[in-house]
């Protein structure tokens, strides 16, 4: 029994030193070349070829390689004085931590879309790189251009005013156009936008005065957002209230009718404001459109088309429209339609911000009953008001760009974990980054002067204009 045992186990041990040979063989067999005199001529020729095709592939990479960042020709580049900072597109990330887990994958894979930089990139390759990163976090900066119109709009009744659409006249329509599309079913904040927007126009249209002809129109809230209802939603404009003083409970009934759902026909409603308005000609009444929408056209409309033509229309409404959480591409297409209209374009991405834009007209509307009475006063007010207009504006850009730099040091810090940038040049995007910052910060403390002129003058032109019909009226 013993001696059977110590068969086996010799057996084994030789089994194991034979295997382990032959591990050993093979191991070696991959590290070392093999001699010269092994290669035959046949497998000369066959390495030539591979060495042939290893080199048309690498061709064949390096073109794939210039195609996948063929992309980075349309990148803006990175601004560079005032104009360009207002100008800048919205980044993807724009407003939102690029660590965040929401988008954490999402900016790994555009991340991913580039290639390692080499260590000797060129600065044109360094600024090719840094401007795609700077393009995927760029905020929206506010245009000083229109607090300036704001302000036009908050010195309406001012008879000595160039446009005559400023002018009080005899009658006041107001129409609010509501996008009821299924984005607007969205959350801002613990509220949908419509619920948002719903409490907002209810709120400002129970202090309008008595007076004033009021008219809710709403799209899009027929059908569902599927091809197959894209007819039934494009086709759903709806005018639920008005034009009529303002009944609490009728309204309240009207508000009830709609819920958000399907497309946005936004040209079309846009046009249906525009004939409703044709009834009160501009010689007798002043015509104001609100439009809140969280969209683009989606119902191939042409809505700045339409908006141009409500210039030169019977009722020579003014438009004002309030980009409502908008993105990157609505925001265009909306400022697009207030530009063609001479109209007032804004931002509003909760609730107060919204409110805020109504109070501009509930204040209007308390103007056109108290002008004459009050009107010195008002320009006092409305004095106070512009700087709180400038600080909020000078504000709002401190804010951003604070966000903005810690955006880009972030992606930054992504880029080279990622191993798409060395150290050497993370201090070199970290170096753009901070002349950028210094950039905007220069062009708000410029901006805050210009805007203090600009409204200083206007107003001081204004209590001129005012206090010469007050005397003229004193001697009479």
């Amino acid at each position: 029994m013993r001696r059977n045992r110590f068969v086996i186990f010799s057996l084994l041990l030789t089994l194991s030193i034979i295997v382990i040979g032959c591990g050993n063989e093979k191991e070696s067999s991959d590290e070392e070349p093999q001699p010269s005199e092994y290669i035959t001529e046949e497998k000369s020729h066959s390495e030539a070829d591979n060495i042939t095709h290893d080199e048309t592939k690498e061709e064949d990479d390096k073109e794939m390689i210039e195609k996948d960042l063929s992309f980075l020709d349309g990148i803006s580049p990175a601004p560079e004085n005032g104009t360009s900072v207002i100008d800048q597109t919205q980044g993807k990330y724009a407003d939102i931590d690029v660590r965040d887990e929401s988008v954490n994958a999402d900016v790994l894979e555009n991340v991913g879309k580039l290639e390692p930089l080499p260590e000797d990139a060129s600065d044109e390759q360094l600024d090719m790189y840094f401007n795609y990163l700077y393009s995927l976090v760029a905020e929206d900066f506010p245009d000083p251009q229109d607090i300036i119109k704001k302000w036009e709009f908050g010195s309406f009744g001012n008879p000595d005013l160039p446009d005559s659409r400023y002018h009080f006249k005899e009658n006041y329509n107001v129409e609010i156009l509501l996008d009821s599309s299924g984005s607007m079913g969205f959350y801002a904040g613990d509220k949908t936008r419509m619920q948002v927007a719903k409490e907002t126009i209810s709120t400002f249209l129970k202090n309008v005065p008595e007076d004033a002809n009021v008219s809710l129109r709403v799209y899009g809230h027929e059908g569902t957002g599927s091809d197959s209802d894209k007819a039934l939603s494009c086709d759903s404009i709806e005018q639920v209230y008005g034009f009529q003083s303002y009944n609490a409970t009728d309204f309240d009934a009207a508000l009830r009718k709609f819920e958000p759902a399907g497309w946005t026909p936004l040209a079309e409603a846009l046009k249906q404001s525009e004939k409703a308005l044709q009834q009160f000609d501009s010689k007798n009444n002043t015509n104001l459109i609100y439009l809140v929408s969280d969209g683009i056209e989606t119902c191939d409309g042409n809505p700045v088309k339409v908006a141009e033509s409500l210039v030169d229309s019977n009722a020579q409404p003014i438009i004002n429209i309030i980009g409502f959480q908008a993105d990157n591409e609505a925001q265009d297409q909306l400022k697009s339609m207030a530009e063609a209209a001479n109209g007032i374009y804004s931002t509003a991405s909760n609730q107060e911000e919204l409110e805020a834009e109504f109070d501009r007209a509930e204040e209007v509307l308390e103007a056109w009953e108290e002008w004459k009475d009050d009107a010195l006063d008002d320009l006092d007010a409305e004095e106070v008001d512009a700087s709180f207009d400038i600080l909020a504006f000078t504000n709002d850009w401190g804010q951003i760009n604070r966000g903005q730099k810690l955006n880009v040091s972030r992606l930054t810090k992504i880029f080279r974990d990622e191993g798409i940038i060395n150290k050497e040049q993370e201090d070199v995007f970290h170096a753009k980054k901070n002349k950028i910052e210094e950039l905007i910060y220069d062009v708000r403390a410029e901006l805050e002067s210009e805007l203090r002129d600009v409204s200083a003058q206007k107003i001081n032109e204004m209590k001129s204009i005012i206090n010469e019909k007050y005397n003229d009226q004193s001697k009479e």
